[in-house]
């Protein structure tokens, strides 16, 4: 049987991705290093070390100093890890305080992050009826149609939401989706007055969501708290508990993690 391109690409793919590894990992044991010392350390050839090198610094992994060949690390892996870390020190705080609000709603509870122009669910608890939203931890969902999404755009600078905004398709799921810019940040300065976001069927015809922010000790939006129902079990009554249910639970998640000033 004829191997595949995958095939054939997947050993030049695991080789290059050790390399940097051993590179960066070379790196990290002392500050500075030239290619000549690092091509001797990780056993590789000056030339594949320079093309490796060029790359991760123009991905701002990899500093070099004026124009010596010495190279070292940048904060940008730092970076990374602490975030890591952040997300599951939140994980950990806001599994309580979904798990409450699951007992005392029965309904569909979700913990979502900003990733690029998208949001991802990292946290999630499901709703104890039988009819309920298919969604999964991992999974990424638009800006423009979640709850989530809003609450994560809402309190950061207009530049940054039109950043982010740049990149987004516009994607129609229902006839309640907001399919432009100006006016999702029309309803962005709604959100942040109200303290808490919506999604009216715009993702999914029949499914309704409410969800508010989490902050991290520096005051940013870390993450978005929901509830997701079915809108046969929706009531202005119903809604208005939720939001204090979650402004409830997010105060609490938002004090562990440092912020001490929660605005509703």
């Amino acid at each position: 049987m004829a191997s595949s391109d995958n095939d054939k690409q997947q050993p030049d793919s695991v080789s290059s991705v050790m390399k940097v590894f051993g590179i960066l990992q070379a790196l990290g044991e002392e500050r500075d290093h030239g290619i000549t010392e690092l091509s001797q350390r990780v056993m590789m050839s000056k030339s594949t070390v320079y093309r490796f090198l060029q790359t991760m610094k123009s991905l701002g992994y990899v500093a070099q100093e004026g124009e010596s060949e010495k190279y070292s690390l940048t904060l940008k892996l730092f970076e990374l890890g602490a975030r890591a870390l952040q997300n599951v020190d939140l994980i950990r705080s806001a599994d309580v305080e979904m798990r409450e609000l699951s007992r005392l709603t029965k309904e569909t509870i979700h913990l979502g992050a900003l990733e690029e122009d998208s949001i991802v669910y990292i946290h999630k608890i499901d709703s104890l009826y039988n009819l309920r939203m298919y969604s999964r931890i991992g999974r990424r969902n638009p800006l423009h149609t979640t709850a989530i999404g809003k609450v994560l755009l809402a309190w950061r600078d207009r530049s940054e939401v039109q950043d982010i905004l740049r990149e987004v398709e516009f994607r129609r799921s229902t006839a309640n989706t907001i399919v432009t810019a100006d006016a999702l940040l029309t309803v962005l300065d709604q959100v942040k007055v109200q303290g808490f976001g919506e999604d009216n069927e715009e993702q999914e015809e029949g499914l309704r969501c409410i969800a508010v922010p989490v902050f991290d000790r520096f005051g940013v939006v870390i993450a978005g708290l929901s509830i997701s129902f079915p809108t046969i079990r929706f009531s202005e009554d119903a809604k208005n508990e939720y939001v204090a249910m979650l402004h409830r639970a997010a105060r609490n998640l938002s004090e562990q993690m440092g912020y001490h000033a929660y605005p509703f």
